[in-house]
């Protein structure tokens, strides 16, 4: 009897990366696409219908953040094994999805295989991080800057998450809107951000958030 491939749902905003992934796998015997959606509403009624082995999640999603959709996962579908593909910062955003629920974080950037590498290996129980990413946990983090003050790192997950959007321009009601929060929750948010970062003014923490925006494109 043949053994039937695993299941994998890939969850990513961009319609022409889903396609490309999704030939990826189905090229491999051992693997299969059984859905591919672009928001987080969408992933967890596809998670639950299509009972999938393993999500492969972006963390910019259409309707919100990769990372809280790991959380949501966790608590609705806890043996649902979760692995981050994302263009973000791994030093960033790793340690953050492992402590999420996720199994591991691979790049776009890689190459073919060590997506099919990181997928299988999660597939198998196992974390997968780069080995750069590894030596950092290693080290417990010993490489953090520290400057005698707090850097982006120090953020809340939900705190980053509104200085990725203040970073993309949005105002203070249209990220409330878009996190499905009040203004008053935002506005407090950014207080928190200011003071972790040691920012003055409004006007700062703007500046500050664009130019991380721009780094991580």
């Amino acid at each position: 009897m043949a053994i039937q491939p695993s299941r994998i749902l890939i969850v990513d905003d961009h319609p022409l990366v889903r396609a490309g992934l999704c030939s990826l796998f189905d090229d491999e015997p051992d693997l299969s696409v059984c859905a591919e959606v672009g928001n987080v509403r969408d992933a967890i009624a596809v998670a639950r219908t299509e009972s999938p082995d393993l999500a492969l999640i972006d963390i910019s999603l259409e309707d919100g953040n990769g990372i809280e959709l790991i959380k949501r996962l966790k608590v609705h579908i806890p043996e649902l094994k979760m692995l981050v593909c994302s263009m973000h910062d791994e030093s960033l955003f790793a340690e953050r999805a492992i402590n999420a629920g996720a199994r591991g974080y691979v790049n776009k950037h890689q190459i073919t295989e060590q997506i099919l590498e990181a997928a299988r290996q999660v597939l198998a129980g196992r974390i997968y991080l780069s080995d750069k990413m590894v030596e950092r946990v290693i080290d417990g983090f010993a490489k953090r800057k520290d400057t005698g003050g707090s850097s982006i790192e120090d953020l809340s997950d939900r705190e980053l998450e509104v200085f990725g959007l203040i970073g993309q321009g949005l105002s203070t009601s249209k990220i409330a809107e878009r996190l499905h929060l009040s203004v008053k929750t935002i506005e407090t948010h950014r207080e928190k951000i200011k003071r972790k970062l040691q920012l003055a003014t409004g006007g700062e923490l703007v500046r500050h958030a664009v130019q991380w925006h721009i780094e991580q494109a």
